[in-house]
């Protein structure tokens, strides 16, 4: 029996882009392991990709992040105990708290970015330079675009 979604044996756009992403995460995140970080895991790229550089409102990140407070509560704990986060009090709003990144955090994100752009260069191999920098062009064209729509 084929336990494969419908969305992949039609080949959607979205199944098109979730694929290799998920591919790409799990290269990423399994090496993040052997970097020193094996307690970050995939689920905690959403911190990782919304928190702003001077830090975020735990409701902020939930909001980028597309998820409950709660949830996003859960991963921001987590990073927490193992030293990659640090909560202090929003200096705008005394009953609002700031989640920024300690010293390990930013260690830990330098290390994503470079993994990324590893899994960017196999991603090149993969498929030829030429189609790899194609698809990178079409991509930012269609951020670039969606940036634009949300004013």
């Amino acid at each position: 029996m084929d336990t494969k979604p419908v969305t992949e044996h039609r080949r959607t756009l979205g199944a098109l882009l979730r694929l290799p992403y998920e591919a790409m995460q799990r290269e990423v995140y399994g090496a993040l392991a052997v970097r020193g970080f094996p307690e970050i895991r995939p689920a905690h790229s959403a911190v990782f990709r919304h928190i702003a550089p001077g830090g975020s409102r735990l409701t902020v990140l939930a909001e980028r992040a597309g998820m409950t407070k709660q949830s996003m509560a859960y991963l921001v704990e987590g990073l927490q105990e193992a030293g990659l986060l640090r909560s202090l009090p929003d200096p705008s709003d005394g009953r609002a708290r700031i989640v920024r990144l300690t010293a390990r955090g930013e260690a830990a994100l330098d290390t994503l970015l470079a993994l990324s752009a590893e899994a960017e260069t196999r991603v090149a191999e993969r498929i030829g330079e030429k189609r790899a920098a194609k698809l990178r062009r079409a991509l930012e064209h269609w951020v670039t675009a969606l940036e634009q729509e949300a004013g």
